[in-house]
Parts: structure tokens; sequence; C-alpha cells
């Protein structure tokens, strides 16, 4: 679970959508080709490797798809994160690519700019799109038009604490801070001897992209400007996120070397952090490698800046389906994703019950079906995360992460005291106006819907 957090979700956030949509963007010009004649229609589906479980669901409704009609055969192949992008890149030179494939929302637009999915408006029936929820429906389209159907979103931040250490320390647990003052005043009182207050992203690759649901909440917009033309970086509004993080660290209440990434829950599944700022994944991570914590184990939306819920506090990363556009069966291809994603709720809901509710739908349909679920409804975290974190997400930035690792250097550099925010900004400034220049980016903003 921890390699894979840590493979999967530098891959999702920390590449520039360019690259890892020359991963995910192949169709099977060539392969196993017979719709066309009258026969049965063999489509390839190339399956990032995930946790094991995916890896038997997938196959698991793989082999009931098959083997529920003959008008559609489909090849699975898993492939291992650290050779994903080299294995499609060859295979897209070899004119080998899959038919499907998994894809992330980041890689989406630049993957319709470069002509690398199909439209799947007209091949996907409409009442499956009409069953996305409003706020990860954007998140498929580019100009209006649907180019992947979604699997699942992850909060990037929500909030844990241990109850056991918020009623010792004199606060109550039914009322988690609500504002970035009430959550450093939470972690003064519960840093005590080893225990720190809480733990949160420190180092800049971690900070890029786990930061952007809560530069959202501070300015309501990201350090560039709409269009790509400018850095927006210098906004007054950031101040306060620049000092969350560098009281939290200069004040010692949070870890000062940690040994792990942002993704990994290993400091507080330890007992070494009160509080946690980490992604909906770390719920299986703790259910699986650190049972014991769950009884005493409560989760939040992340504080908002200045208390209102309805801001923003997370990104929802995730993964979609995308159908090549070289591939010769691309109605056979959209069969099979509406068979997968789109149909069925039960399927789907399968298959959240089996990540252990660390990850959400995104089909109204299936939260129908998980609410008459009995594993669902006693979940002590799904009803929270998915009701107060997921519903206020906003969608991952689709610009090259040059641009936002610019912006983390300059919370790194504020948080560690070496640099004050106003030189700090100004060198987040330069750096994006200059990646904006070098990578041509101004006025190529996706147009999303």
């Amino acid at each position: 679970m921890r390699q894979r957090r840590l493979t999967i979700l530098v891959a999702s956030a920390a590449v520039s959508a360019s690259l890892v949509l020359a991963g995910c963007g192949g169709g099977s010009g060539g392969a196993g080709s017979n719709g066309g004649n009258g026969g049965t229609a063999e489509i390839t589906f190339w399956q990032q490797q995930f946790e094991p479980y995916q890896q038997k669901w997938f196959k698991s409704y793989v082999d009931k798809f098959n083997a529920s009609q003959t008008a559609v055969k489909v090849k699975l192949q898993v492939v291992p994160g650290d050779t994903w992008t080299q294995k499609l890149k060859a295979a897209q030179a070899a004119g080998t690519q899959p038919d499907v494939a998994t894809t992330n929302y980041g890689g989406i637009p630049a993957g319709v700019t470069n002509g690398q999915f199909a439209e799947l408006d007209g091949l996907i029936p409409d009442k499956a799109w009409g069953d996305i929820t409003s706020n990860v429906s954007s998140f498929v389209q580019v100009g209006g038009k649907h180019y992947a159907y979604p699997m699942l979103v992850e909060p990037s931040t929500v909030l844990y604490y241990r109850t056991d250490l918020v009623k010792a320390a004199g606060l109550d647990p039914n009322t988690p801070p609500k504002t970035w003052d009430e959550l450093l005043m939470w972690a003064e009182k519960l840093t005590k001897g080893n225990v720190k207050g809480m733990t949160i992203a420190s180092v800049a690759p971690d900070l890029g992209w786990s930061s952007w649901g809560l530069q959202y909440n501070a300015c309501g917009h990201l350090p560039i400007s709409d269009d790509w033309s400018a850095a927006n970086a210098k906004d007054p509004c950031y101040t306060k996120l620049f000092e969350l993080y560098q009281t939290l660290f200069q004040r010692g209440w949070m870890p000062q070397q940690p040994k792990v990434g942002y993704p990994d829950a290993t400091p507080y599944g330890q007992g070494q952090v009160a509080m946690m700022a980490n992604g909906s994944w770390a719920v299986g991570q703790l259910k699986q490698s650190y049972p014991k914590m769950i009884p005493n184990t409560a989760v939040a939306p992340f504080p908002s800046v200045d208390g209102d819920p309805s801001k923003p506090t997370a990104t929802l990363g995730g993964w979609t389906l995308t159908v090549d556009s070289k591939s010769k069966n691309k109605a056979a291809a959209a069969k099979f994703i509406e068979y997968l994603l789109a149909g069925d709720p039960a399927i789907m809901a399968d298959f959240f019950k089996q990540s252990g509710f660390s990850k959400y739908t995104v089909r109204t349909s299936v939260d129908e079906a998980l609410a008459s679920d009995k594993d669902a409804t006693s979940d002590p975290f799904m009803k929270i995360i998915s009701e107060k974190v997921v519903a206020t997400g906003k969608a991952e930035p689709a610009y090259p992460f040059d641009v936002s690792l610019a912006f983390s250097t300059a919370i790194e550099s504020v948080m560690k005291g070496k640099a004050d925010i106003p030189t700090a900004t100004q060198t987040a400034t330069d750096a994006i106006d200059r990646v904006i220049k070098q990578q041509r980016l101004a006025g190529t903003a996706p147009q999303a819907g």
C-alpha cells in the first residue's frame, strides 16, 4: 500500500501532464482486431499496477465481462508503475498500444490536445454521463466533450486525529478545528514529549501537489493566471498559507526530519504524531497496517483559512479509463468501459468495499448502492470524507508540475526559515514566468466542460 501510493501519487501529481499522457494515450492501431469482420472484437486493456486487491478486482470483472457475451473479448495486462511510461511509449512507437488504458485526471486535457484520446460521446450512453457527480463531471471533459469515464476520486487532504490524545489535552474530539488558527492551537496543545502535534508535507515535491487544495482555500485560485500567461504567486492572500506551514515547522509542532513522504501514514500509525494531514488512501493503510489505531481515530475536513466549510481544502486525484484515438475497435472498447465503470452500480460498489472505503465514487447511483450496504454505512470515515471533503474538492491542475514545484519551493523555504515571504514569492514568480516562457504555456490552458 505505502509503496503504491508513493509511486502512483508522484506519477499522478508530480509528473507533468505530457509525461503521463505519453504513457496513457495508447491505442491498439494493430493489436487483436476482428470487430470490423463481424467476429469477436478483441481489445487490449492496460492497467497500471495498484494495490493487490485492485489487480484481483480488475481481473475478476474482466473475466465476468468476457463470459457475459461473445461480441467483445478483453485482454488484460497489468503494467508496473515504474515501467508504465517507458512500456507505453515503446508500444506507441511500435503501433501496438492498448485500446483502453488507465489515465489520471491530470493527463486528460493535454492528451486531448495531442490527439491521443477518442471522444466517448455517442459511444457511451448519455444516461451514464448524467450519473457522474456534478463536481467531477468536468474532470473528464474538454471543450464540452467527454474523453474518459471516471472510476474514483481520492481527496489529497483529510485531517486525521487521535481522539484519546485530544481528550487528554483537554480538547473536544467531537469539535475538530474549523480554522487554520484553531488547527495551530490544537497542534500546540497536542505536542507533548516525543509526540508531535501533527504531520503534514514539508518538502517541495510533496508540498507541490498536497497543498493545491489549500492554495485554492487561501486565495480561490492557483499561483498562475487562468490562461497560464503569467504567475500569480504574490497575491497577499497566500500569506496565511505560508504562515500555516511556517508556524507548524518552526514551533516544532511537527516532525523536523520526517523519514517518510506525505502519502505515508506510518508516523501517525506508530503513534509519533497526534494529528495527520493525508489523503483518503491513508484510511486503507491504517486499516491494513495499524488496525489498533482505528478505534481512536477520527477524521474531519482539513480546516479552512476562515472556517468556511464550503471552500475546498483538497484536490481530487483519481483514475479513469480512456480509449485510444487510433483504436480500430473504439465501440467495443467503450462497451467494456460502460460495463465496468458505468453499468451495474454493484460492480463499482464492490470495488469501494474492497478498497476498505479509502477511495470514493463519482456516480450518484453507486452512492445510493453504498447507502444500503451495512459495511459502508457503518464505516467510521466514509460518510465524513464523502460528504464533507469529496463534495467540495477541486480538480488537480493540468499545468506542468514545474509550476507547482516553483511555488512549493517557496513554501518550503519560508517554512524552514530560508527566506521571508516577499522574497520567496518573488523567486516563485520569476520561476513560474520562466516556465511559462520556456514551455510556451501562455494561452494554452485547457477549457474544461
